[in-house]
């Protein structure tokens, strides 16, 4: 018994440092992701400053002014605003404009996605822990909101223009932190002319790209070190300049130097504002790639090393300035002793390849969440690492930020051009967060009115002024960020109305519960031995193509289960909440309802397993349901009772799976619905298709049992006859048109822009990896 006592403290002291060294390795990994981007911001960011009429006011009290403020923003910015409010709004560990707006649709019901149900509401990672659902202290406001459509649309349309602008910055970032940092080459190669920086630029970028497909884990392991020893260099060189050239620099950090800098410059510094601000792009990779790593973690690596290595950078660079103010175009590199000028620029070069790292990952996460809502077309997204959820590779989404990347390289040939665009890019994501995060602090924390509106005047203003300042200098450059954001809009808005009027038709015109009763049992056509998935996007009713395939060919499955994936507004799902269950009609006609739901951080995909998981779903339905339980939860509706089967809980079910090749000698032959040609043509493809002939097959039988009822013991026996008869997929091939009533922007937007994202796009069937060789398309023409 003593003994057993003290094990405890042991145990959880071996608990704690195994959290603690896994706490540190994603602090370490966190600087090769999301910190590349911020820590090569010293490079670019004093010459941005003074290149437009800053550059008249080259005196000591100009350069200590500058410098207060860079101080003053990145205290503000990415320490109090980011690291110590935002970040502790994440969704269940997920980040960005997305992640905060499926927090409000949840909270505040402001989403505009089908299909939503109130059991959707039951599931242990739709509300924030502490949050009362029955409590609503600011109704009036709340109301006001979900009553106007019109203001959830507007909404949406703000988190996808904010989504666009990271997209914007996943081809800014590479372009200007490659270009800016190829180009200290002129320091000390002076021959070196503008054209060769740019073709050297161009090759390191296209070599960053061809490397995501490695994925982010071990992009991470690469790069990490590389950003460490680049922090350290820095921090050691800007105390060197500090001490060096102007140790009277310290007095800059009193915020009465922002008043005496604009005192003195006026408008012109004003205007400046829009290249002090590229001391903090980068910034929002901290919230958007929080699903890499997690909150903590990200805070460690800011407090510990960002934090304190920028600021003595920029002032040590500063110090030198103020000494050398004719070298203000390229500072620092020359504020870089000679005898370690080539390690810092090489180790430079590293560091401005990882800068770019950090926004590619947070553009993959932002794409898939979009994918996930409904808002962007189907792309083939690969989840690099086994065990941690986020980490994502998209092939497509890769290759067009690395053309456009190249263009703007190559186009504007100049850093300071690239800076102004993609200041107005990061300032507008930063921008939108923070009106976002002050409906977070109302609707999701249950916080006060007036302190959102602290906080929302509070930082709203800071970084309105800096985005007034850098929206001076759109015609210079600052116009590629809105081109860029209004081309991924249009995709995203035309695809989610798309989509959305689809459905809509599909809900107008489901197949009425009364037409299926009358028809009986047998449904009016002949039911053939095997089973068959209908896939539909209703999760109520019997959609359309049902209706239109019995009609041209009056003959069905004997078992057939309508199945529904479905997304729900949070990050993940635990796999025990994912499946919900139900019948279609009584007992006799064989048919059930089966509702897949997942998170947009989960993976859509027919797996391995899917039809053994879902039949055995099904058996535990039927077994629960013949023997009255009233455990789990359930979603009523006009068709019957939907139970959430937990997949991962088996006991007490009258299924069990064996080893197909063991049980192949006992089992007893069934009848198919496929003929002997069909049934060897299906055996020749599985053969010559790997990803097929590898699956492991599993043969699932019913256990003896003499307490089982016997309506529950036949339906079972049927259930595993059809499933052993064979599986067939059945999807909707469909047509999407505008009506000849409807407007010509509808018409436009559904015949021309919608049906061209769907034919080159990813298919639905590929999406869900389901066998070509088991797949039935039925065509319908949608008139929305």
């Amino acid at each position: 018994m003593d003994q057993e006592i003290g094990s405890i403290p042991h145990d959880r002291l071996v608990n704690w440092k195994s959290d603690y060294k896994r706490l540190l390795l994603l602090a370490y990994q966190s600087f090769g992701v999301v910190y590349g981007d911020l820590s090569t911001s010293p490079i670019y960011v004093y010459a941005s400053c003074f290149a437009g009429r800053l550059n008249n006011y080259r005196d000591e009290q100009t350069v200590f002014g500058v410098f207060s403020l860079i101080f003053w923003t990145f205290t503000l910015i990415p320490l109090l605003k980011y690291v110590m409010i935002v970040l502790g709004a994440d969704d269940n560990g997920e980040g960005g404009t997305f992640a905060l707006y499926s927090l409000l649709c949840r909270h505040a019901k402001l989403s505009l996605l089908p299909n939503q149900q109130a059991a959707d509401e039951e599931l242990s990672t739709y509300y924030r822990a502490g949050y009362i659902p029955q409590i609503s202290i600011y109704s009036p406001l709340k109301r006001f909101l979900e009553k106007h459509k019109r203001l959830r649309t507007c909404l949406l349309l703000i988190v996808l223009f904010g989504a666009c602008m990271v997209i914007g910055d996943g081809v800014l970032t590479p372009a200007i932190s490659v270009l800016s940092s190829i180009s200290g080459l002129q320091v000390r190669a002076k021959k070196l002319v503008d054209g060769e920086v740019v073709i050297i630029s161009c090759v390191v970028l296209v070599g960053l790209f061809a490397l995501q497909h490695k994925g982010t884990q071990r992009v991470a392991f690469m790069f990490a070190p590389v950003v460490i020893i680049w922090l350290l260099f820095i921090a050691a060189i800007g105390l060197y300049n500090t001490i060096y050239w102007n140790p009277r620099i310290i007095h800059a950090l009193s915020p009465h130097y922002i008043v005496k800098f604009f005192e003195h410059t006026g408008k012109d510094g004003w205007i400046s504002l829009g290249g002090i601000l590229l001391s903090v792009t980068g910034t929002e990779a901290m919230f958007a790639d929080l699903g890499h790593f997690n909150e903590t973690s990200i805070r460690i690596a800011f407090v510990g090393l960002i934090y304190p290595c920028l600021v003595l950078q920029y002032m040590g660079q500063a110090a030198f300035l103020s000494k050398n103010i004719h070298d203000v175009s390229s500072s620092f590199f020359e504020s870089i002793p000679q005898s370690v000028f080539w390690p810092v620029f090489v180790i430079s070069s590293l560091a401005a390849i990882v800068a770019s790292q950090s926004v590619i990952s947070a553009t993959f996460s932002i794409v898939k969440q979009c994918h996930s809502l409904g808002c962007f077309p189907r792309v083939k997204i690969v989840h690099t690492s086994r065990w941690i959820h986020g980490r994502i590779y998209i092939p497509e989404i890769n290759w067009i930020l690395m053309v456009l990347c190249l263009s703007v390289t190559l186009g504007f040939r100049d850093t300071t051009i690239i800076g102004n665009a993609y200041g107005i890019a990061s300032m507008t994501v930063m921008f939108i967060t923070t009106w976002l995060m002050a409906l977070v602090i109302i609707f999701v924390w249950q916080n006060s009115v007036i302190f959102a509106l602290l906080f929302l005047i509070f930082f709203g203003s800071i970084e309105g002024a800096y985005l007034s300042s850098s929206l001076i200098k759109v015609r210079q450059g600052g116009w590629v960020p809105f081109v860029l954001s209004f081309i991924f809009m249009v995709i995203m808005y035309v695809w989610h109305y798309g989509t959305h009027e689809k459905y809509l038709f599909n809900l107008q015109n489901k197949v009425s519960m009364k037409w299926i009763l009358t028809l009986g049992p047998s449904l009016g056509i002949v039911r053939v031995p095997g089973m068959g998935f209908i896939y539909t996007e209703l999760a109520t009713g019997v959609p359309s193509i049902f209706s239109h395939f019995v009609t041209n060919l009056p003959a069905f499955h004997q078992v057939l289960v309508f199945v529904c994936m479905k997304s729900v507004p949070v990050p993940y799902i635990p796999p025990d909440e994912q499946y919900l269950i139900g019948r279609i009609g009584p007992r006799t006609y064989r048919m059930y309802r089966c509702i897949i739901r997942y998170g947009y951080k989960d993976v859509q995909k027919v797996e391995d397993n899917f039809e053994n998981q879902l039949i055995l779903s099904i058996a535990k339905f039927i077994q629960m349901e013949g023997e009255g339980s009233s455990t789990g939860s359930y979603d009523s509706s006009p068709e019957g009772r939907m139970v959430v089967i937990r997949t991962t809980d088996t006991s007490g079910t009258r299924l069990v799976t064996r080893d197909a090749d063991e049980s192949e000698c006992n089992s007893t032959p069934i009848r198919s619905s496929k003929s002997v040609t069909l049934q060897s043509l299906q055996s020749l493809y599985e053969e010559e298709s790997p990803h097929v002939s590898h699956r492991h097959r599993v043969q699932i039988e019913l256990s003896e049992a003499e307490d089982i009822n016997c309506e529950v013991k036949e339906e079972l026996m049927a259930l595993l006859e059809a499933k052993q008869a064979g599986v067939a997929y059945i999807m909707g091939h469909s047509y999407v048109k505008a009506r000849k009533t409807s407007s010509f922007m509808k018409k436009i937007a559904i015949d021309v822009a919608y049906s061209f994202l769907r034919k080159n796009c990813r298919g639905p069937a590929v999406a869900l990896n389901i066998p070509h060789i088991s797949l039935i398309e039925v065509g319908m023409i949608y008139h929305v």
